[in-house]
């Protein structure tokens, strides 16, 4: 195959970026799309040329390390695919291919395809956990678990954290990200005693990243490589409106209690 790609570069978030073509011959139809890259960065060394930065890690759809747009498609044509699973035989010969990195505020611009995702772990840090002692790992049938909730659970956490959900939407919305761990943390039993403090520190730490706001367009599960379901967002809402007047009416308990008390006396 000869495929053309038309790749963004930038030295730095200060520098001024722009994309470069790089027409390429006997392109491998089993290749990977970051094998493709691996082949052209070979090349470019050997030309005394900088490489193409871009994230990896695993090459096996697991860590959500890498990912980018190509041709405007956050993670590719393929429905369930990253970047790294998607082969070549998915594209037609002499196409050229657009490549960028995540357009999105809350995801600064590195260099080349590499952004900075750290906004997702200070959403995981202000609550994607279960607050548990240390030690022997507990029995596995010490908690049992439904087998409804079990699925659920596992299907909010096949999300690998990618950003595509973010780069797809039109405001550059993380709702899909945090509705997958809060929603598979809140149904299981070990993570139901944390369940609305989770929903609360989770969402303000997601309103407080650059982020934009959820319009419900759908286009997040559309391009996530692990199929996400939408409803997830729902649970997300559900959890934190009701969190947020728990909340609320402990906070008016607190003070019309004491009023009470100073009346009787």
């Amino acid at each position: 195959m000869k495929l053309t790609l038309k790749i963004w570069r930038q030295r730095s978030s200060g520098d001024k970026g722009k994309f470069v073509s790089y027409p390429m011959e006997d392109v491998y139809p089993e290749m990977s799309m970051l094998e493709c890259l691996d082949v052209l960065n070979e090349t470019l060394i050997e030309r005394g040329e900088e490489p193409v930065a871009f994230d990896h890690d695993c090459r096996e759809g697991i860590c959500g390390s890498c990912g980018f747009m190509i041709n405007g498609v956050a993670q590719g044509p393929e429905r369930a695919t990253t970047v790294c699973q998607l082969t070549m035989r998915h594209f037609k010969d002499s196409q050229e291919l657009v490549i960028e990195p995540w357009r999105v505020a809350a995801f600064p611009l590195i260099k080349d395809l590499v952004v900075d995702r750290s906004a997702f772990d200070h959403i995981i840090e202000a609550g994607g956990y279960i607050s548990v002692s240390t030690g022997q790992a507990p029995d596995g049938n010490a908690i049992l678990v439904g087998k409804e909730s079990a699925d659920q659970a596992m299907d909010a956490a096949a999300c690998i954290g990618c950003g595509a959900c973010v780069a797809a939407r039109p405001n550059g919305s993380p709702a899909l990200f945090t509705g997958a761990k809060i929603t598979h943390l809140g149904i299981l039993p070990q993570g139901k005693p944390e369940r609305d403090s989770r929903a609360l520190h989770m969402v303000m730490q997601m309103n407080a990243e650059s982020f934009g706001n959820c319009t419900n367009i759908g286009e997040c599960t559309g391009v996530c490589p692990k199929a996400i379901p939408l409803e997830v967002i729902a649970t997300m809402n559900r959890d934190y409106i009701r969190a947020s007047w728990k909340k609320r009416d402990s906070v008016e308990a607190a003070i019309i209690s004491p009023v009470m008390e100073s009346s009787r006396g």
